[in-house]
């Protein structure tokens, strides 16, 4: 069994048909197992930047403030105590921190095929026959992806009464079998449109995106991977 759509040139003209594997495009989706797999991937991608001293890290502090008794006042041993201005933090963010998940491999790939496979199933998924510049051009590509959103892609429902299409954010997510720098320089300074090869391809970005284009090459690619 498989499932049969359009391809298109970057004309957005149909350009034959291609049968989609239902191992890797037709996947039964399962909404916790794609939480899961999403959950795990940020975990895993946090950076853990913020970090106070505690007393033992904090600069001087050597010497007793005051003597122990006869002042009058509390005694201290140390200027540094969390008590003082200026002192460590007690129970402040520390960068020795693990947020390290961990989830199993055949999980992860299930939940990137599920994302797959809802993104097949809907209006916002093309294939192209093949995706090429001829030349380090950000206007070319920019030609190419308004001639699917005038041609192909339905009218974005949420829109304010009144704008203009212009004023409708972009969101594709274009995959391609393998990396390519004239179509990587014209496209990374278009905003909205991600370029990656499908040796990147996550979930993440599956999900991110509202439209997914993926050229011949990569489909086939997946389908060797994933569909056996």
């Amino acid at each position: 069994m498989s499932i049969k759509i359009k391809i298109y040139n970057q004309n957005a003209e149909a350009a034959g048909e291609m049968q989609l594997s239902l191992k890797v495009f037709g996947v039964k989706v399962n909404n916790d197992l794609i939480h899961q797999a999403v959950v795990t991937q940020m975990a895993n991608e946090r950076q853990v930047i913020a970090h106070t001293k505690d007393r033992s890290e904090v600069r001087g502090g050597g010497k007793k403030p005051w003597r122990q008794k006869g002042t009058g006042r509390a005694r201290h041993g140390s200027s540094r105590s969390p008590i003082w201005i200026g002192g460590g933090v007690t129970f402040g963010p520390r960068n020795d921190r693990n947020f390290k998940m961990r989830i199993n491999k055949k999980m992860k790939q299930n939940a990137l095929l599920m994302v797959l496979s809802d993104k097949a199933a809907g209006d916002n998924f093309i294939v192209l026959d093949k995706l090429a510049t001829a030349e380090f051009k950000t206007k070319i590509f920019d030609k190419i992806i308004s001639g699917f959103e005038n041609k192909i892609l339905k009218p974005v429902k949420d829109v304010k009464a009144g704008a203009k299409k212009k004023d409708v954010k972009r969101s594709f997510l274009i995959i391609v079998d393998k990396g390519d720098e004239k179509l990587s320089c014209s496209a990374r300074n278009l905003p909205g449109i991600k370029l990656m090869n499908t040796d990147n391809l996550n979930i993440v970005d599956l999900l991110k995106y509202k439209n997914l284009i993926l050229n011949k090459a990569a489909v086939e690619k997946l389908t060797e991977r994933y569909g056996k």
